[in-house]
C-alpha cells in the first residue's frame, strides 16, 4: 500500500512540474481540425471537412512520433491524443458522412453513423487498455483514423466525379456498417510501427517514396482513396494469412538432412 501512494505522489508530482508543449500543440491542431471538419460539414461544405479530417489524420501521426523522438511521451498526452481523436476520427466523420449520404435513409442512416462513432470510441478505448499487451507490430482492428480516412477520400472521390452535394448511395451505408464492424473487430491491421524514417535505409525506399508522392499528387483524390481502401481490406486478409501460417507451420529441417 506504502509503494502504491508513493508511486501516486510521484505521479502527481510529475504532472504538477508540467506537460510538453511540442506535442501536445500538435494533437491540439488535430482537434482543430477535427472541429472545424463539423464546423463546415453544418455549412454543407462536405469536400472542405473531409479535407480537414485527412489534415488531423496526418497531425495525428506526427504527435505520437514527435513524442518518441524527442523523448516527452507522458500519460497526459496519451490521454489528451485519445480525447482528440474521439472528436477528429469518431463524431467529425460520424456527422460528416451522415449529413452527406445517410440522411436520406432514416433510422438506418442515423444508427449508422452513431454505430460508427460509437464503434470508434470503444476501438480507441481498448487500444489504450491494450496498448501494452498486443502485438507491437500489428493493431487489432481496423484504427479510426484510417476508417475516418475512408469516408474523407471517398467524399473526396465522389467530388472528383461530379458528384457533389448530398449523396444517395447505398453503397455507402454499407461500408458505414462494415468500418464500424472492423474497427471493433480482432482483424490484425498493420500498424507500420516498425518504420523508421530517422534511420539509414536502403536507396530504393527513398525512390519508392518519391515516386509514391509524384502518384499522389497527380492524382490525390484516386490515390489517397486507394491506399485507404486497401488498408481496410487488409486485415481480413493478413488475419486470414497469419491464420494459416499458425495452422500450417513450415517444416523445421535438421541442420545434418539439409541439402
Amino acid at each position: 500500500m506504502r509503494r502504491e501512494k508513493k508511486e501516486r505522489l510521484k505521479k502527481m508530482n510529475r504532472m504538477r512540474k508540467g506537460i510538453y508543449i511540442l506535442p501536445n500543440l500538435i494533437t491540439s491542431a488535430s482537434l482543430f481540425c477535427g472541429f472545424f471538419a463539423l464546423l463546415r460539414t453544418l455549412q454543407e461544405d462536405f469536400y472542405t471537412a473531409a479535407i480537414f479530417i485527412l489534415a488531423s489524420g496526418l497531425l495525428d501521426g506526427m504527435d505520437g512520433k514527435i513524442a518518441r523522438y524527442t523523448n516527452t511521451t507522458s500519460r497526459f498526452g496519451v490521454e489528451f491524443d485519445s480525447l482528440a481523436d474521439v472528436i477528429a476520427f469518431c463524431v467529425a466523420p460520424g456527422i460528416l458522412v451522415y449529413a452527406w449520404a445517410l440522411e436520406p435513409f432514416g433510422r438506418m442512416g442515423w444508427l449508422a453513423a452513431f454505430l460508427f462513432v460509437v464503434c470508434g470510441a470503444l476501438r480507441l478505448a481498448r487500444f489504450n487498455l491494450q496498448g501494452s499487451t498486443v502485438e507491437s507490430r500489428f493493431f487489432s482492428g481496423l484504427p479510426t483514423p484510417a476508417a475516418a480516412g475512408v469516408i474523407a477520400t471517398g467524399i473526396l472521390v465522389f467530388y472528383e466525379v461530379g458528384d457533389t452535394g448530398v449523396s444517395r448511395h447505398l453503397t455507402v451505408l454499407i461500408v458505414t456498417y462494415l468500418l464500424a464492424f472492423l474497427m471493433v473487430s480482432t482483424f490484425k491491421y498493420y500498424g507500420f510501427k516498425d518504420i523508421e524514417l530517422f534511420r539509414r535505409k536502403p536507396f530504393r525506399w527513398l525512390v519508392i517514396a518519391i515516386l509514391l508522392l509524384i502518384v499522389v499528387a497527380y492524382e490525390p483524390e484516386y490515390t489517397l482513396f486507394g491506399l485507404f481502401f486497401a488498408y481496410f481490406i487488409s486485415g481480413p486478409i493478413l488475419t486470414l494469412v497469419l491464420l494459416y501460417r499458425r495452422r500450417h507451420p513450415k517444416p523445421v529441417i535438421p541442420e545434418g538432412k539439409a541439402a
